[in-house]
């Protein structure tokens, strides 16, 4: 296990220099393309990956990442670090910046001494960036809370609960809410208490209030162990949503929604396998689907290899894959988030708990990749 962490650092540390060279060969690639097109497609830069950090003596481990996309490119990233998950010492951390060139990890917020969990990056249509995370010792206990940043990220409003009171987690549980047709946003919800249960929290007015939706009808006689959480959300026309969540089942599910999520179908099963581990998904601009996953049909089964899967038919069927990480069983690549701009995608996850790993490309260098493997 050690001889396989120890390689992976050499291989990313010896190329290290190489990736702000490749981003910005690739962003000069996407910007002229336009003059280029009688270039051959197949000098396409690759896609680009990097660690957001190298292993950090501020904290022992660092998990469930997420990250958004400043209006000037910047990438903004964040997760729980310290001692270990649900450790009194967890906080949550930032960095700023681009592929080969991130700024320090620096701890944001720590509200209280009690463990931090999954931090939410999301980016208001207003240009604010904002910051959920939930504070508690239990998760049945869990209190979230929620920062914002007018200027992408560079600075940040001093944390308030987004539902004073109220226990439990509300709001985004780990993925980012969605921007509706209709001018709603819907964050992916769920509770964990002696059943696992999925819901949305909507807001109509821009994130100052919150009303939560029953819980997503799930038939228990259809799916083992405790039940379902952690969804991630798309609308793929005006009113129709969906969403996949992780389960208990070795198996992602899925409900729909054909009034704007104020109710859903029951929860069903799809052909996708899942470890009972975090799964996210962004819809680009063209309606094609890119899914991350970890595809092991194993209840607290493998957290490797960390998968990403398109489906141009929303959601009906994924005919391209591409393990970005492969690994072995006692590897972990795991809880992604991912984002898109246009036809391009970038996602962050867990890198064997150690370190935040970054990866970008578009729709169409992931079908080529996925052909060649």
């Amino acid at each position: 296990m050690i001889g396989n962490i120890n390689d992976g650092y050499k291989r990313w540390d010896c190329c290290r220099y190489m990736v702000t060279v490749g981003f910005m060969l690739l962003s000069a690639s996407l910007a002229l393309s336009g003059c280029r097109s009688s270039e051959p497609k197949d000098k396409e830069p690759l896609p680009v990956k990097d660690f957001v950090f190298e292993q950090s003596d501020q904290f022992a481990q660092a998990h469930a990442s997420t990250i958004a996309r400043a209006e000037d490119g910047v990438f903004v990233v964040a997760w729980f670090g310290g001692t270990h998950e649900k450790h009194d010492d967890v906080g949550i951390w930032i960095s700023r910046g681009m592929p080969g060139n991130w700024s320090p990890p620096r701890e944001l917020a720590k509200v209280r001494e009690d463990p931090h969990w999954n931090p939410v990056l999301f980016s208001a249509p207003d240009g604010d960036m904002m910051l959920f995370f939930k504070v508690g010792e239990e998760i049945p206990d869990w209190e979230t809370w929620v920062t914002s940043s007018p200027n992408g990220g560079a600075t940040w409003s001093e944390p308030r609960e987004l539902v004073p009171g109220d226990r439990g987690g509300r709001g985004p549980v780990k993925n980012k809410p969605i921007v509706l047709s209709n001018g709603d946003w819907l964050a992916p919800a769920s509770h964990e208490d002696e059943r696992w249960k999925v819901f949305v929290d909507r807001s109509r007015d821009g994130g100052q209030s919150w009303k939560a939706s029953d819980y997503v009808p799930i038939d228990t006689s259809r799916f083992e162990g405790k039940g379902a959480i952690q969804p991630t959300l798309w609308e793929s026309e005006p009113g129709k949503v969906h969403m996949l969540v992780r389960t208990s089942d070795g198996v992602i599910g899925r409900s729909d929604s054909d009034d704007y999520g104020k109710t859903w179908s029951p929860l069903y099963k799809t052909s996708l396998p899942n470890p009972n581990s975090g799964i996210d998904l962004a819809r680009l601009a063209d309606g094609t689907l890119i899914l991350a996953y970890n595809p092991d049909d194993e209840n607290w089964g493998a957290r490797a290899p960390l998968r990403l899967a398109l489906s141009e038919d929303n959601g009906k069927t994924w005919d391209y894959t591409y393990d970005v990480e492969t690994g072995t069983d006692e590897d972990e690549f795991s809880y992604p988030s991912i984002i898109s701009w246009g036809d391009t995608a970038a996602v962050v996850y867990t890198w064997q708990r150690e370190r935040v790993a970054f990866w970008s490309g578009t729709a169409r260098q992931l079908r080529k990749l996925a052909t060649e493997d």
